[in-house]
């Protein structure tokens, strides 16, 4: 069987292929298939191949020939990243957001002048990508001028982002002129006081991303079989967000999985709530709650929730509970551990939402009391989507999203009951967001068909 495109998802763990066909003129999600990862083995490739044997085998074909493969990675770590700013509640922060919005997963932050600890970190966490910013423009300039001659000093052979004060950018480059770094020089993520632009920054480390992912260990034959694009998975899964936002409006999408939940809001600020904000926050925000999660994480989760008050929501006894908890699998498959999964997925996306969205604050003065806002302003959002193995899966997946709105403690800025709940039947978000750097309309298609269970 010859189709026109593969979108392989390259996990940690699991790669999975999502095959799609007929792109020109009435284009269909054709299925799916599975494999183990074999980063280990030192060849993705052969994961790869046994994924797509095994889509071909769910399709009774006898092998699938395609036009392109393109793919998603978070497999070798996914896209590690080191962000070191100026103020860690302005430009860091900005940096910060830049980096989640692309995919990365941040492994260190600093805020001012690096130190000798800060650059051994670096060196034993060796990112693949290293973004320095610092100061407004034509503002503060010492600071990132001082971290990235000591950065290019290390001369690690890993790229460098500078997306910091634009009067420093001739210095820079004079600093990285002599050694093996890459440098790529971008606008400032934090050009005036209270103003983000992090939009160019992401589209850089995605960009780098791609370049470098084939010098990842088990990941340095890829490109003998994906043709066309790669990118960071929760970056693909913001791609198709982003697309979505663009055709019906405010949302937030959500990932529950079994080691992290990833949150991702596309919405602006009501103007109510932009009046009394504190900080600035970028359209497009995601966050990663990496203590939270269905499966590795399980245990956090049950702490964090307390075993009597899952025991009063299972209707279980303790010892039921402790059962569930010893022999807790990655899949669920007899009613009472799907009942278990979903009580932690409950949990697991409430608490993330409310992490992610910002929250009213009173403060009292000699003029009596005063109300400010900070953190994002979820209270615009239209629809929920639930994506990911537990949202897609799970038998009561619209009855866990729907309790996000009423999980409001009174001061938090999240959705209302009138937010409408979508889940991506298909489960194919982030292979969509791929898709959509070179095929946008049929990426929205499909999007909207998943979205529909169609």
């Amino acid at each position: 069987m010859k189709i026109d495109l593969l979108v392989a998802e390259i996990g940690s763990t699991t790669t999975v292929v999502n095959g799609f066909h007929n792109l020109e003129t009435c284009p269909v999600f054709i299925g799916q298939g599975q494999s183990a990862t074999t980063v280990l083995e030192g060849d993705v490739n052969i994961g790869l191949k046994n994924a797509i044997d095994n889509l071909a085998e769910n399709l009774n074909e006898p092998f699938i020939e395609y036009k392109e493969l393109i793919a998603t990675s978070s497999a070798a770590g996914g896209l590690r990243m080191t962000v070191h700013g100026l103020v860690y509640d302005m430009t860091v922060k900005a940096a910060k957001e830049a980096a989640l919005g692309a995919g990365a997963n941040i492994k260190y932050i600093t805020a001012g002048k690096l130190r000798k600890s800060d650059l051994r970190k670096i060196e034993e966490i060796n990112p693949n990508i290293i973004l320095i910013a610092g100061g407004v423009d034509y503002g503060e300039r010492d600071t990132a001028l001082y971290n990235a001659e000591l950065i290019s000093e290390m001369n690690l052979n890993i790229p460098v982002i500078y997306a910091g004060n634009i009067e420093n950018h001739e210095d820079i480059k004079d600093l990285f002129e002599n050694n093996e770094t890459e440098l790529y020089i971008v606008e400032n993520v934090y050009p005036k006081i209270d103003e983000l632009n992090v939009e160019p920054t992401r589209k850089v480390i995605q960009d780098v991303f791609e370049t470098h992912i084939i010098h990842a260990p088990g990941m340095e034959k890829v490109r003998n079989m994906v043709t066309g694009s790669i990118m960071p998975t929760p970056g693909a899964v913001m791609k198709a967000s982003e697309l979505l936002y663009e055709n019906i409006g405010d949302l937030i999408t959500i990932d529950v999985g079994g080691a992290t939940t990833d949150i991702h809001s596309v919405t602006e600020d009501s103007d109510e709530i932009s009046r009394i904000l504190i900080n600035p926050e970028p359209k497009a925000k995601r966050t990663v709650e990496g203590d939270l999660g269905v499966y590795v994480n399980m245990r956090n989760i049950v702490e964090i929730v307390g075993k009597e008050e899952l025991i009063k929501e299972l209707k279980i006894s303790i010892e039921e509970l402790e059962d569930l908890i010893e022999n807790h699998k990655p899949i669920p498959t007899t009613a009472s551990e799907k009942e278990f999964v979903e009580k932690l997925t409950l949990h697991a996306a409430t608490m993330s939402v409310r992490r992610h969205g910002g929250r009213l604050k009173h403060l009292y003065g000699p003029s009596g009391k005063k109300t400010i806002a900070e953190g994002k302003d979820l209270t615009k959002v239209k629809y929920i989507i639930g994506t990911g193995g537990a949202l897609t899966r799970l038998p009561h997946r619209k009855e866990i999203l729907k309790e996000i709105a009423l999980c409001n403690k009174g001061n938090d800025l999240l959705p209302n009951t009138e937010a409408e709940i979508l889940i991506d039947n298909h489960y194919i978000l982030a292979s969509l967001g791929v898709m959509s750097k070179k095929y946008p309309e049929v990426a929205l298609k499909l999007l909207e068909n998943s979205l529909k269970g169609e």
